[in-house]
């Protein structure tokens, strides 16, 4: 879900340059608490699985196309054979980089919502040309990242007529907006923003809900639907739990500290056992400018959420995105959001007791007692995976009695341990270093400095925890840990494996007595991503993953209804993998476990989000965003990718529209359950 390097900023005459992150040479976890890497290593040292020196080489950020090449013949003679004893079953895609997507043999893969769409009757139709604040608050918005799936009370077939719930996580404006790059001594660069174009972005940010309806086996929006709706920067939100009030998120235009509109940067999600959705804001970072007083109290926490990084422009236009005119303006974002999609009229809740971070998603199961567990990545290099545990028990014959379970509990981080032990430390106002003594009053000041918090407790640093997904089949939890290069080279040793971990891995945790609200527990490697055949690289896909089915840069997963594991990438590309990203079937189980199968994948330059499944697990629900984006790295285009000059224009493929961000509906021809 983070892009690295996909922003152009809008305040210099720049392109290219990095916006939502921060400076890769200066991390902003600043404790010495041990690292992922550090920790699966020392566990695979006192396994005895890795004996004297590492046969790993420092590799740089990524092995070159080259040495992909390279390994063709290689991968070929070692990944010949599909897997046996697979809990999937379909052809695979073939690997690879082109203009357009993909789908395994035997499926359709529909554009079911593309960026501009118009959702409402009175909407306007899309005009890529003639694009304004007001048409894109009622059209469907850029850049599409989670999508959630939920059936509409009372329908017929609950697996063919509901509601879809869609983030839009930033915007793009150099594929965008005709007229805003030009040339410049023969390099493209982009215009600074304008009022009317930071506006469009505005509107293009937050979500979508939709009632979509399935007929003849084609999914189509319904766009006279009551639920319709947009949720934008403009869209009043309440603040609620233990920060809600407080006087860190009162501002000159709200001195209750609970209003607030708009919520930014939406990554993950996910369904609430009582059929809400929850989006997480991620890089909140980057819409702040300005610098706060000299002296106010937020500076460390600012410093340590790299609040302001101003890659947008909005504080030029909008004084709550200026620091210096509203300082406590960002403490009111960095929250897991929650929306009733049967309630077109109710207001969003930012749900402040899951804590404050770069929010990924905050996906839930129901305990053995009742109580609900939501896992939470933050997804940033160096650091922490959360779980927060309800003080309330879900009733699932009272979907109102379930509606503010998130608003108390206890939220937990993690501490991995080298022994293949787990345990989750609570993050209580008053319990061990969480004091006075150490800045924080309250509760409240627990949660607005999650961060700060987790470091004092020792949490173990993380290389970019994105989604984190029970399983309540299986009982397991799956996290998704996406990259990160920052791992220095004098850090490889027996303790450290991964140094420049450019492909990720995915942690498995197996709660005590397979309770989700257990505070101690076990964790595993269930892969090492990368390219099994490079040997530097050190993957661990099992040896019936053909060439097709490894991934690197593990980002979005999600859980069908018969227990197996969906992972979605970020960050594969010609000049890291010598492939899109896409969605991949992992097995979990048995003699195919870590077993991996290429089953979608995107344009160029797109990164698969969602996927979301129907309850009968008969469409697969996913999101591609940014495709179309950067350029140089592919060799058929070989040049940066802009309106007037674009890698592809998925999905239209038409000269006059531009490359627009979509849903896409995947089912099997003739109907059937995905990959079975």
């Amino acid at each position: 879900m983070t892009q690295e390097n996909q922003f152009e900023s809008q305040f210099e005459d720049t392109f290219g340059a990095s916006m939502l992150e921060h400076d890769d040479a200066t991390p902003l976890n600043p404790t010495q608490n041990p690292t992922m890497g550090e920790l699966i290593s020392q566990r695979f040292s006192r396994r005895g699985l890795l004996k004297g020196a590492l046969a790993v080489s420092a590799i740089s950020a990524t092995v070159g196309t080259t040495a992909l090449i390279a390994a063709d013949e290689a991968r070929a003679q070692v990944y010949a054979s599909q897997a046996k004893g697979s809990a999937f079953a379909f052809k695979e895609v073939e690997a690879g980089v082109d203009a357009n997507h993909h789908v395994a043999e035997g499926y359709d893969a529909d554009i079911l919502l593309r960026w501009g769409d118009p959702l409402f009757p009175d909407a306007p139709e899309f005009d890529p040309a003639r694009q304004t604040p007001e048409a894109q608050a009622k059209q469907f918005g850029y850049n599409n990242d989670f999508v959630g799936y939920t059936p509409l009370p009372g329908a017929a077939d609950p697996s063919a007529h509901g509601l879809l719930f869609v983030n839009h996580e930033y915007t793009n404006p150099h594929l965008m907006f005709p007229g805003v790059v030009e040339i410049k001594d023969g390099k493209a660069v982009m215009k600074n923003a304008t009022k009317e174009r930071a506006e469009i972005e505005m509107m293009a940010h937050g979500a979508t809900v939709a009632e979509i309806r399935k007929t003849n086996g084609k999914w189509a929006l319904v766009r006279d639907s009551k639920y319709n709706r947009r949720i934008t920067v403009a869209t009043e939100m309440q603040l609620t739990g233990p920060v809600a009030g407080t006087d860190r998120v009162k501002t000159n235009a709200d001195a209750t500290g609970r209003k607030v509109f708009g919520t930014i940067n939406n990554c993950a999600g996910a369904l609430t056992p009582w059929g809400t959705f929850v989006t997480g804001e991620e890089n909140v970072h980057g819409y702040f400018s300005g610098k706060l007083p000299d002296g106010h109290r937020e500076e460390v926490n600012y410093k340590r959420m790299a609040i302001p990084s101003a890659p947008y422009a909005w504080g030029r236009f909008h004084d709550r995105f200026d620091l210096a005119k509203e300082p406590n303006e960002a403490n009111r974002f960095g929250w897991v959001v929650e929306v009733d999609p049967l309630d077109p009229t109710s207001i969003p809740k930012k749900r402040t007791a899951l804590g404050r971070f770069k929010h990924e998603g905050a996906d839930a199961a129901v305990a053995k007692d009742g109580r609900v567990v939501a896992y939470l990545g933050d997804d940033e290099r160096f650091d922490y995976v959360y779980k927060f545990v309800t003080a309330g028990r879900f009733d699932p014959n009272n979907r109102a009695a379930n509606m503010d379970l998130y608003d108390s509990g206890t939220l937990y981080v993690a501490k991995f341990a080298a022994d293949g032990t787990v345990e989750w430390m609570p993050l209580v106002f008053g319990q061990g270093p969480l004091t006075a003594a150490n800045g924080f009053q309250s509760q409240a000041d627990v949660l607005l400095e999650t961060r700060r918090a987790g470091d004092l407790l020792g949490a173990t640093k993380m290389d970019r925890p994105e989604d984190i997904t029970p399983n309540a089949v299986t009982g397991k939890v799956y996290v998704m840990l996406t990259n990160n290069t920052n791992r220095t080279d004098a850090q490889v040793d027996a303790a450290n494996p991964r140094a420049k971990n450019a492909f990720g891995h995915i942690v498995e945790i197996i709660e005590d007595g397979a309770d989700f609200t257990a505070t101690k527990g076990k964790w595993e490697i269930l892969l090492k991503c990368g390219d099994p055949s490079v040997a530097a690289v050190g993957a661990t896909f099992s040896t019936e993953t053909t060439r097709n089915g490894w991934f690197g840069m593990p980002d979005n997963s999600v859980i069908d209804s018969a227990g197996r594991l969906w992972v979605s990438t970020d960050g594969n590309g010609f000049d890291v993998t010598g492939r899109t990203d896409g969605l991949w079937a992992v097995d979990t189980e048995g003699a195919a476990r870590a077993t991996s199968k290429l089953f979608y994948r995107v344009p160029h330059g797109g990164e698969l989000c969602g996927p979301f499944f129907s309850p009968d697990d008969q469409t697969a629900f996913v999101a591609v965003q940014h495709p179309g984006d950067d350029g140089p790295d592919w060799p058929a285009f070989g040049r940066r990718s802009y309106y007037e000059d674009l890698s592809t224009r998925w999905p239209d493929f038409k000269p006059d529209m531009p490359v627009r961000p979509s849903v896409v509906a995947i089912t099997k021809r003739g109907g059937g359950k995905i990959g079975v």
